[in-house]
């Protein structure tokens, strides 16, 4: 792929797979993104932010920016990963209690191409809530990758086996698969 003038918000959520973030900072600077972290709150503390930050160029950010600071670049799409029970049901809800779900409920009110990519066990994903939230945000274009062939929702307390086996990648492919048909629809 050739390099990209685009970038890339990963915002990364609190959830098991949160310290291997850099894994998908990394395919995706192999496909020429420029890339942006924003964390939730609580993923703050379970990445590295400072490898993170030498890995991107760019400050990880956290909160909203105070009058007078840098702005992060305009983002081109935007993949949630890993996204929490809590995160995605927020989201489908509209609910920006944070910066991070801030920007991605403007994303989707934007049309910018959004990926959700969830680690959830299979206790959270059977509550009618959550499978109700992934449905709203599919019906809003968000691309949910859940189920059979994406990510498959792990037994409570296993979260380390899901970790190791987390497809970072898949966010990418779907992302691609999206670009692809709007660059035909266009």
């Amino acid at each position: 792929m050739t390099q990209r003038s685009t970038t890339l918000y990963i915002v990364v959520c609190a959830a098991g797979a949160a310290p291997d973030v850099g894994t998908l900072v990394s395919l995706a600077q192999e496909e020429g993104w420029t890339v942006q972290i924003i964390a939730t709150p609580s993923a703050v503390t379970f990445i590295d932010s400072s490898a993170l930050e030498k890995q991107t160029g760019r400050p990880v950010r956290s909160t909203h920016r105070k009058p007078g600071q840098p702005r992060s670049p305009k983002a081109g799409a935007v993949i949630v990963a890993p996204a929490t029970f809590n995160t995605i049901n927020k989201l489908a809800h509209g609910i920006a209690d944070n910066y991070a779900l801030s920007v991605v409920n403007e994303a989707i009110g934007l049309g910018v191409p959004v990926v959700v990519l969830p680690f959830v066990n299979s206790a959270s994903a059977a509550r009618l809530p959550f499978q109700r939230s992934v449905e709203s945000l599919r019906d809003e274009g968000v691309a949910v990758l859940i189920g059979p062939g994406k990510f498959e929702p792990h037994p409570p307390g296993s979260g380390e086996k899901a970790r190791a086996i987390f497809p970072w990648a898949s966010a990418l492919h779907a992302l691609q698969e999206i670009l692809q048909k709007k660059s035909v629809t266009s």
